[in-house]
């Protein structure tokens, strides 16, 4: 059975930054792309950034620049490095994988296909101004 712990959530003024990680355990991220998918109150669930194992990277037109998707596939994890955070980035952040190319992960959720392999229960982030 596949688990992702997400953490590094928490509150912080506008214009600061966190660090979000979220952490496999059962099977290593090597054949899966990781994507990290964001949800507020009242609102759809929306991508954020994903990376695959050796196709590239791609974020949200909202969050570029402002954050960037590493993978430390030794330690099984992945981080969200949010830089320059807004009051409109709180969230409850999540990540999840599935055992695909970053581009077929792409066009499914800009689908609205958000059906993934395994998904974490995510983790706050509060922006205050």
């Amino acid at each position: 059975q596949v688990q992702l712990v997400e953490s590094g959530g928490g509150l912080v003024q506008a214009g600061g930054s966190l660090r979000l990680s979220c952490a496999a355990s059962g099977r290593t991220f090597s054949s899966y792309t990781v994507g990290w998918f964001r949800q507020a109150p009242g609102k759809e669930r929306e991508f954020v950034a994903a990376i695959g194992w050796s196709d590239g990277v791609y974020y949200a037109d909202s969050v570029k620049g402002r954050f960037t998707i590493v993978r430390d596939n030794a330690k099984n994890t992945v981080y969200l490095q949010m830089n320059s955070l807004k009051p409109e980035d709180t969230a409850v952040y999540y990540c999840a994988t599935a055992g695909q190319s970053i581009g077929l992960m792409i066009a499914r959720v800009r689908g609205g296909d958000y059906v993934m392999d395994y998904w974490g229960k995510g983790t706050l982030v509060t922006v205050s101004s």
